[in-house]
């Protein structure tokens, strides 16, 4: 069984329609899926994605109102690096990125910025075999447009104990330097563990991570659940979110792993088209629709736009 890279990675936003804004107007990502979350119902959970919404470019968010800004320590990734196309693309961003008054930095090949809420970012050129996964937008031209995940950095309390877990657990291939790779039949992603340099755990709050998730399929998940029990990680089995069905544990350096499948997919919320366009409740949810939709603040299409 191999890991088919990454699935998803979801963190912290303390405003959904600034959230948005950032994420679908300025990097030109399409807004897949406008929910909640499923453990706390009266809170946002917002996906954005590719123009197909394919695992390996979801990138999500739970909203909680006001929420103070987070400080990401042991426990926690600390950026993540989107791929693009070229050089030129990379010119492209940092250009785009001044003129919306974001802080950009070149290191080398990579842009390094933040989110309005300081979630750390880097695009990086890659040339590997993965197909890109791209989404449409009107002032973002094709050959520019972000590819989909390439990898991500995180603190760990222990990075040697991450590492284990990594190779020993979830077959990663060491890079050097603490990078491991997962790589599966048609993707692949990278972690560089780091050790936090401040030496502090984990502030949960706006722009933090909250969790990394892998991907698998429906046939291999009941034996990485057994895989992660048997270890004795802590996990709490398979659950069903509707999109995709998910294990979740947490590994001795602090971080928070979910291994997702990639069925059944968001085809479930509709035709293609409507992705994003109206909230979406699992069926077990549905008859509660007025008092959630009551305490979320409406967010328009953003491509109605």
């Amino acid at each position: 069984m191999r890991l088919n890279g990454i699935h998803h990675i979801s963190a912290i936003t303390g405003d959904a329609l600034r959230n948005v804004d950032f994420y679908t107007r300025v990097m030109g990502m399409r807004l897949i899926a406008k929910t909640v979350n499923q453990d706390d119902p009266g809170a946002y959970h917002l996906f954005y994605g590719d123009e197909h919404a394919r695992p390996g470019f979801d990138m999500t968010f739970f909203e909680y109102p006001g929420a103070t800004p987070g400080h990401a320590g042991a426990g926690a990734p600390h950026r993540i690096s989107w791929r693009v196309g070229s050089p030129d693309s990379l010119d492209f961003w940092e250009r785009r990125l001044r003129d919306e008054a974001q802080e950009v930095e070149r290191h080398g090949d990579e842009l390094w910025f933040r989110d309005p809420e300081g979630l750390g970012h880097a695009l990086v050129v890659y040339d590997g075999p993965d197909a890109p996964l791209a989404a449409g937008h009107p002032d973002i031209p094709a050959e520019h447009a972000l590819r989909g995940f390439d990898g991500v950095r995180v603190f760990s309390a222990s990075p040697d104990a991450t590492a284990a877990v990594l190779e020993g657990l979830m077959g990663a291939t060491p890079q050097g330097d603490g990078t491991f790779e997962l790589r599966g039949p048609s993707r692949g992603g990278w972690l560089q563990v780091d050790a936090p340099p401040d030496g502090q755990w984990t502030r949960q709050g706006a722009g933090v991570v909250h969790h990394i998730a892998f991907s698998t399929n429906d046939d291999d998940q009941p034996e990485w659940n057994r895989r992660v029990r048997e270890v004795g990680l802590p996990a709490n089995g398979i659950v069903d979110r509707h999109f995709f069905r998910s294990v979740y544990f947490r590994e001795p350096g602090g971080l928070l792993f979910e291994l997702a499948t990639e069925e059944p997919g968001f085809g479930v919320t509709g035709p293609e088209d409507q992705l994003g366009v109206h909230l979406f409740l699992p069926p077990w949810l549905e008859d509660r629709r007025e008092a959630i939709e009551s305490r979320l603040v409406p967010i328009p299409d953003p491509r109605a736009a």
